[in-house]
């Protein structure tokens, strides 16, 4: 089937309640009420089928960084075409179908990629955030432990696989996961705000402990202010447990510190969520 040229755009202008004197409040729509459906518009033109492998994927990559998924996913498939052995491009072509949430395209994407590469662990690392999504946290387990014995110097595949566990509850385990994304990169939670792991927690309690469990951690190692911040941040999240900062042994060198006196005795309001 011949791929079409146009992606058409439907674009509702309006769609109004006709009221009037002894009729319904749903009546007839007026000419200016009606539906709309804007003339065909495409952003880019399609693939050329003269292109080269390398020149549909830099297209590609660009379009993606545009966050235009849809047309990236064209081009990737293009450059697939030509390279069907190429496992980045399923990797590529995976990742801007998860950024649309199409979870099961994004899958199969990544499960090609790593048919052809059992050794690209962000296939791996990608198949489990696939999978984090879909509430599947043992399955993304899994990826993210393969992901992390491919490549042991990503922070980001540890920080992940912390997250799994922390989602099924095993505390313990996703601390360790932690301790070794921050040993990694000690900025690595800073990276992602609350449209990151924290926001995808079921409930405000996760997500304030999720906040006291990175206290204790970057306590334990030593990181004062890092700490302090997201102890401040549990509180602010509504954290009930927060005086077990006065016993926890991780806080043992942090409680001498006149910054946490201050902070426990201030006792931020939580915020609204």
């Amino acid at each position: 089937m011949d791929r079409p040229l146009f992606r058409v755009s439907i674009c509702v202008l309006s769609l109004a309640m006709v009221v009037s004197a002894g009729r319904p409040a749903f009546g007839q729509l007026s000419e200016l009420d009606q539906i709309q459906v804007a003339p065909p518009m495409r952003q880019v033109q399609a693939p050329s089928p003269s292109a080269t492998a390398k020149e549909l994927e830099d297209e590609a990559d660009r379009l993606r960084s545009q966050k235009d998924y849809l047309d990236a996913i064209d081009y990737f498939q293009a450059a697939v075409a030509k390279t069907p052995d190429n496992a980045a491009l399923y990797n590529k072509m995976g990742i801007a179908e998860l950024m649309l949430q199409r979870y099961g395209e994004a899958g199969k994407h990544f499960q090609e990629a790593i048919k052809r590469d059992r050794k690209l662990a962000e296939a791996y690392n990608n198949l489990g955030v696939v999978h984090y999504e879909r509430k599947k946290y043992r399955a993304a387990i899994k990826q993210y432990k393969k992901a992390a014995e491919i490549s042991p110097t990503s922070a980001s595949f540890f920080s992940n696989l912390g997250a799994a566990y922390f989602a099924q509850k095993k505390f313990e385990e996703a601390t360790k996961a932690y301790a070794q994304a921050v040993r990694l990169d000690p900025n690595i939670f800073e990276h992602s705000s609350r449209t990151g792991i924290a926001a995808q927690m079921s409930s405000p309690q996760d997500r304030a402990h999720y906040s006291y469990v990175l206290a204790k951690l970057y306590a334990k190692m030593g990181d004062t202010d890092h700490s302090l911040q997201y102890l401040r941040k549990a509180m602010e999240e509504g954290y009930k447990k927060v005086d077990d900062a006065y016993k926890d042994p991780e806080f043992a060198e942090l409680r001498k510190d006149a910054r946490f006196a201050e902070l426990m005795k201030e006792r931020p309001q939580a915020l609204p969520d």
